[in-house]
Parts: structure tokens; sequence; C-alpha cells
């Protein structure tokens, strides 16, 4: 009896693991959302723009030989190690030209705008702009999942999966999404296979700052997931009934 038991679940338990691979385990299942359009690079397109809630690092350059009201023992000015916070409104505030707005400015752009407005208090002013928060997220099937921090305008695909320790073994490596906020279109998903050369596209395997990578599990894994999930009760019961059929087989 115990015996037939024990086989009914293995035959219920097979059954349900492998009557679908695409549930609610995997993220942005969504077929339609995840587009094969390639990303178009053009001149100044990978080019980061300032957001609202960016932090930015901005250092003034001036020149020594001005007047004595401004000190000439040092060249740079860096307003704030921590960054200036770009308000909701996206604007920052600065020593003697006060309120500037740098949303949707690139960086150079933002330092143009700056420099612009302290000529009238400066002589030969220059001002470099950073932006100190631009990261890419990369999630799902790598060794480090996480927030990979960027120190340039873009990233290959390559470089984030480099940084996140590489794909694990139950990885999909033929439909790794990746999610982007575009300015005119919004979101946009695409999908990459890194399986097949011809396919790929240097454009499709750029990233850009805020861009999320998503790297979905295979059906093995999510086998093993619903196969806990449906066990689990069964070998709490299998437990409790184990010693009850030991002293039935000894009391036989």
């Amino acid at each position: 009896m115990y015996k037939n038991f024990i086989i009914a679940c293995g035959t219920l338990l097979i059954m349900t693991g492998c009557g679908s691979l695409d549930s609610e385990y995997q993220l942005v299942q969504n077929e339609q959302s995840t587009s094969k359009e390639e990303v178009a690079v053009k001149k100044g397109s990978m080019e980061y723009h300032i957001l609202p809630q960016d932090r930015l690092k901005v250092v003034f350059y001036r020149d020594p030989q001005q007047s004595a009201e401004v000190s000439t023992q040092e060249l740079g000015q860096e307003m704030n190690n921590g960054g200036i916070l770009v308000n909701s409104a996206g604007y920052i505030t600065l020593p003697l030209i006060g309120k500037v707005k740098v949303a949707g400015l690139t960086q150079t752009e933002a330092a143009d705008r700056i420099t612009q407005r302290l000529r009238k208090y400066l002589n030969s002013p220059s001002v470099y702009v950073e932006v100190l928060n631009k990261r890419i997220y990369v999630l799902g099937e790598v060794n480090k999942p996480g927030v990979v921090k960027l120190d340039k305008e873009k990233m290959t695909l390559f470089e984030a999966i480099a940084f996140s320790g590489d794909l694990t073994d139950n990885a999909v490596r033929d439909n790794i999404v990746i999610v982007s906020n575009d300015p005119q279109k919004g979101l946009v998903m695409r999908s990459i296979d890194l399986t097949n050369f011809q396919k790929m596209r240097y454009a499709s395997l750029m990233l850009r700052p805020n861009d999320i990578v998503y790297v979905q599990p295979d059906g093995w894994k999510e086998f093993r997931v619903k196969s806990n999930n449906f066990t689990a009760p069964f070998e709490t019961i299998t437990k409790i009934a184990a010693p009850f059929v030991t002293l039935k087989y000894l009391d036989e």
C-alpha cells in the first residue's frame, strides 16, 4: 500500500513538472514585447542624457590670473564630493549662478550651459560635468546579479555579463532580454541570441545606462523548483508516516 502511494506520487510529480515549462517562475514571457528590433547607432545617440534624481560631479576650472576676489591657490573647485542632486524639476543649484536646468542635456551640453553662465563672474571659466550614478541592472541566471556601475557612456552585453560573474549553467543563452527606457517610445524590450554569431548585431549588444538585462532560467531549473514545491507536503507526510511504517514492518 505504502509502495503504491509513493509510485502514484512520483507519477503525478512527473506529469505536473513536465506539463508546462512556461510558468510564472520566468519573468517577461510576453513574446510580442521581446521584439527583434535593432537599436540604431548614430553619432551621439549613445551619449547619456541627464535625468531628474541623477547625481552630478561638477568641477570648475578657473584662470589663475584672475582678480584677487577669487582664490588662485587651486585651479579646480569641486562642488560636493557626493555629487549634486538634480531635483525633480531637472535643476541644480551652484554658487554664483544659482539654479541651472540640466535635465535632458548630455554631460557636455550641461558643462557648456554652466560655463556660459559663469562667464558673467569669472575670467575664462571651464566646467567639467559627470553623472555619478550611471549603472546597468543584471538579473536572473548570472553568478552575481545586481548593479553594474558605469564609468563610461555605454557597455556591451558581454561586458555586463562578465562583471556579473558570467552566466550560470541554468541560463537560457539564446533569449536574453534587455529592457530599455527610450525617451520617445517608453519601455522597449529586445532579445539577444548569444548562441548564433550570424544573428548578432553590434548595435543590439550595446547597453545604455539604466538598462535592465534579464537572463532567463532554462526548463530544468523550473522543473526542479516546481518539483520542490510539489513534493514538500509529501516529504512532510512521509517523515510523519515513516515510524509507523517501520513498526508495521517489524510486526510482520
